[in-house]
């Protein structure tokens, strides 16, 4: 894909003007179809060519293009002629993944169209052991300016984004394996579909922002991690500005163990589902917010499952509880209100059955309310006679001790006796419902 055609390019007629679709065609006969942008003028060729002379300088925080503005048509010159003319790195060429990609360490590319460019071991960031022996300062100075930039579908494997700067940017299904982007910010960025299996994360920031302008967690919807992948002291985002979006993320048994679940209150799918869109009046849009609500189901269930396949069984508990929670948001949405108050009714017990504390305070409810009930309407003394009366009305059945054959049916107490019978029933097999689903996933 990234070999150029023997064909010498001076045999072929270079576009007399800018036009781009003479361009693309030309670019296309050289073999280099990820080229878009007429190719720069000889005196910028030779201004960035001299750049390329500078020998970097960590300490000094000297680079080629530190602070230098690069637009595309400036990158696809450098990749085209990229190690005397070599160009770019072909990942699928095992050979070459011991090259060293461009050189674009502390370079300005904000909002710079990149999509689909060949930029395999890019240099944006130091490399592992010039990261270790730096200070924090040279770490920053290092980073590649990329916020609000577009590298959808770009080849980025083995890219070194250590602390590089990547708000905003849009990385959609970009090819990120073995990529580098230890304490990267990503606030905001979109890696939907992203290949990240082998990528190191670590320390990397996904969370929101509000400096200098609020932007929303990183978009990680869809993306593809395996074993490979170090998840290591990532900070997926906290409660104040939001945590990351991870509905249909394929986990491959990527070690969540080292991610801190505890700030995580909320998955970035719920939140977007929750949010008030006022104009959102017609159909078509309260479709969309349903839509919405049925991800942030799928993002909070699958968490839990991968989650609870390495143990983890707390934090997928949380996650698997807020799922449910969603789930009755469907429901009313959906117009299944019967489903909706069953769905509300069980939240109430036994949350589900991940609640157990609130099942033992309706159950003390219950057993203490009737007791108060049969002393104030029976005239039973309330210790113990009323407390135990109550006891063996739930659990008893209608068993009511001392009343004798004689009774009425009418009598005051039998017909409390009798509804906390009902009760009682409906609450142990809701408790059976819940609990066997909490522990036993049925």
């Amino acid at each position: 894909m990234l070999e150029q055609e023997n064909k010498p390019p001076s045999l072929l007629q270079r576009p007399p003007t800018d036009d781009r679709n003479a361009w693309h065609a030309y670019w296309q006969k050289l073999g280099q179809s990820w080229r878009t942008e007429p190719e720069i003028n000889v005196e910028r060729q030779k201004y960035l060519a001299e750049r390329l002379r500078i020998i970097p300088n960590i300490e000094q925080g000297r680079y080629p293009f530190k602070d230098i503005k690069l637009n595309r048509a400036d990158i696809e010159w450098l990749l085209a002629t990229h190690e005397e003319g070599r160009g770019p790195i072909d990942w699928s060429d095992e050979r070459q993944r011991e090259r060293l990609g461009l050189d674009l360490r502390g370079a300005d590319l904000r909002r710079v169209d990149l999509n689909h460019l060949p930029l395999a071991r890019v240099r944006a960031g130091l490399a592992t052991r010039e990261w270790w022996n730096a200070t924090n300062q040279e770490r920053i100075e290092a980073g590649a300016h990329l916020e609000d930039a577009i590298l959808d579908w770009a080849h980025l494997e083995g890219a070194g984004f250590r602390w590089a700067r990547l708000e905003g940017t849009q990385l959609f299904g970009a090819y990120l394996q073995e990529a580098r982007l230890r304490g990267a910010m990503l606030s905001g960025a979109a890696l939907v579909r992203a290949r990240l299996e082998g990528a190191s994360l670590c320390w990397a920031y996904l969370g929101g922002t509000t400096m200098p302008e609020k932007l929303a967690p990183a978009n990680l919807r869809q993306v593809f991690l395996d074993t490979t992948t170090n998840l290591d002291g990532i900070i997926l985002g906290d409660e104040q500005q939001g945590v990351i979006s991870l509905a249909d993320a394929s986990w491959g048994n990527v070690n969540l163990a080292v991610v801190d679940w505890a700030p995580i209150k909320m998955l970035g799918d719920e939140r977007e589902a929750h949010q008030q869109v006022w104009e959102d009046v017609a159909t078509k849009e309260k479709r969309k917010r349903l839509v919405k609500f049925q991800q942030a189901v799928r993002a909070n269930r699958q968490l839990a499952i991968a989650l609870q396949a390495q143990g983890l069984n707390e934090e997928a508990a949380r996650f698997a509880y807020r799922a449910q929670k969603l789930q009755r948001g469907v429901a009313r949405r959906q117009g299944k209100y019967g489903q909706f108050l069953f769905l509300f009714f069980l939240d109430l017990l036994a949350g589900y059955g991940y609640k157990p504390r609130r099942s033992l305070l309706w159950y003390l409810v219950i057993i203490f309310g009737f007791a108060a009930a049969y002393f104030a309407f029976g005239h039973l003394p309330l210790l113990p006679d009323a407390l135990v009366f109550s006891l063996t009305s739930f659990h008893g059945r209608g068993f009511f001790p001392g009343l004798g054959s004689e009774t009425s049916l009418h009598n005051p107490l039998v017909v409390l006796a009798a509804f906390e019978a009902v009760v009682g029933l409906l609450i142990e097999i809701s408790f059976i419902a819940t609990f066997t689903q909490r522990f036993f996933g049925k």
